[in-house]
């Protein structure tokens, strides 16, 4: 079994990782009922007691997780240390050892420059110890999972940092990357810059990037809150402006009780989509998928690595009773924009691959008679119209009989960079706010121009395949 670790960089990182392993808690003693610790568990956890056999346990009553002696493969960093502080408290503080932790106090100040120029050189060998350490405690290290955002400084700056150490010192160890990018009102005004200069590190250093927007979390949190029944909705939630309203938790905190903190609906959704991405490599299926074939499958190009996902049903892990979707429903619903995870359409632009990986009660027979239901609604490349790949997990997500994952590799993510691009071009061009940033040592005016530079040609050769057409084959000619 092979094991694989997630860092968590800035607010957001640190905050979707929470999501993140009080879910997969929640999913493994649900599946693994006397806790013990096996190859499944594992994966994500290390059992640093070997007097405990079964460190996992559920609470009697309250439905939350309980651990023995298990501790989370994951290295937290964030240059204020409010948010970390606050994690530790929390229910999965005891999930983290002292050692991986990485903190500041005075932040950077929503500027990329001063993540990566000035702290991701100052803690460099730091984190590199900290990823050694963790490192060093799996047999056999698959994947990093990294979390962050792209328009603040921490998560952009340091994130991307991170990005390069791990490319030099592990180039053989994949790198999927989960970067939360800004909405358009977003209100860091130099978030534009942040996200453009990261874009260069990601397609330079990261094997996979599943981009997620604020805007279609915000989207889908609104939509799940208009859909409920009025009985499920009583309590209050917050969205992504922070303003209290009627809304449910899905927080998985196993019930209605408690207080929901600005953002944990939309990154319980993100932290859903790891869980997803990742059940084959932590559950046994007749046709499960390896993180390495993600990469092989749906990556054709080095750079096209920009993989659009999609998840169905949204109401995964809410203790609300809801009835299922219908299983091919569920399938027309993962290629609809309103289950994007980013503002776009990709059944006007251009499928380079796909991958569905399901979860739970689905059969490769259903997933066949889905792929030629949906075939002729969507536009495949002509050298890769068979480019399908599948999984099947025999877990499903708590609380549901199934679920669907979708990622794709579509050209449709050129047009969130080209919206990028335009937002960065309006403040580039009036030079507004770069002295915040050229006054930061090791950092210059080039960077700006390079990064621009890389993230036109990333969408002009996404532009270039949604042209492509077969070559016209010449006619053989006889001589006579």
């Amino acid at each position: 079994m092979t094991q694989s670790i997630v860092i968590q960089v800035g607010q957001c990182g640190n905050q979707i990782g929470c999501r993140f392993w009080d879910l997969a808690l929640r999913e493994h003693a649900a599946h693994n009922k006397k806790g013990v610790y096996d190859d499944s568990l594992s994966s994500f956890f290390l059992n640093v007691d070997s007097r405990y056999e079964n460190p996992l346990s559920i609470g009697v009553g309250d439905g939350k997780s309980k651990v023995r002696s298990l501790k989370a493969r994951a290295v937290l960093v964030d240059m204020e240390e409010g948010v970390v502080n606050e994690l530790l408290k929390g229910s999965v503080g005891e999930l983290f050892d002292h050692r991986q932790l990485i903190t500041d106090v005075s932040g950077c100040g929503n500027n990329w420059a001063v993540g990566n120029k000035m702290y991701g050189v100052q803690y460099r060998d730091q984190i590199s110890e900290c990823v050694r350490h963790a490192a060093e405690q799996c047999d056999c290290l698959q994947c990093f999972f990294i979390t962050h955002s792209m328009g603040g400084g921490t998560g952009s700056g340091v994130g991307t940092s991170i990005l390069k150490l791990l490319q030099d010192e592990y180039p053989d160890v994949y790198r999927f990357v989960t970067p939360v990018y800004p909405s358009v009102d977003d209100d860091v005004i130099t978030s534009p810059y942040n996200s453009v200069l990261a874009m260069q590190q990601l397609t330079e250093y990261a094997d996979c990037v599943l981009p997620v927007e604020n805007q279609a979390l915000s989207d889908i949190c609104e939509k799940i809150n208009q859909a409920l029944p009025p009985e499920k909705t009583g309590k209050k939630t917050y969205g992504a402006t922070g303003q209290a309203k009627a809304g449910t938790t899905i927080s998985g905190s196993g019930k209605q009780g408690g207080k929901e903190k600005p953002f944990d609906q939309m990154n319980n959704i993100v932290a859903n989509l790891l869980l997803n991405l990742t059940s084959s490599s932590r559950f046994e299926g007749s046709l499960n998928i390896d993180l390495n074939e993600i990469s092989t499958n749906l990556v054709p190009f080095p750079k096209i690595h920009y993989l659009l996902a999609s998840q169905t049903p949204l109401y995964s892990l809410l203790d609300l009773n809801l009835p299922p979707r219908r299983l091919d429903q569920m399938f027309t619903d993962a290629f609809s924009r309103d289950y994007q995870l980013i503002k776009a359409d990709p059944k006007n632009s251009m499928y380079l691959a796909c991958a569905l990986m399901c979860r739970g009660n689905v059969h490769i027979s259903d997933i066949r008679r889905n792929i030629d239901r949906l075939r002729p609604s969507l536009n495949f490349i002509y050298w890769n119209t068979d480019g399908w790949k599948t999984g099947l997990c025999s877990v499903p997500p708590v609380g549901q009989p199934y679920s669907l994952l979708a990622v794709a590799n579509n050209t449709c993510v050129r047009h969130t960079f080209s919206d990028l691009r335009d937002r960065f071009n309006r403040l580039y061009k009036r030079k507004a706010h770069l002295h915040h940033y050229t006054n930061v040592e090791g950092m210059d005016m080039t960077m700006f121009s390079e990064s621009l530079e890389s993230l036109t040609s990333l969408i002009s050769e996404y532009q270039q395949l949604e042209k492509a057409k077969p070559a016209s084959i010449p006619r053989l000619q006889i001589a006579v």
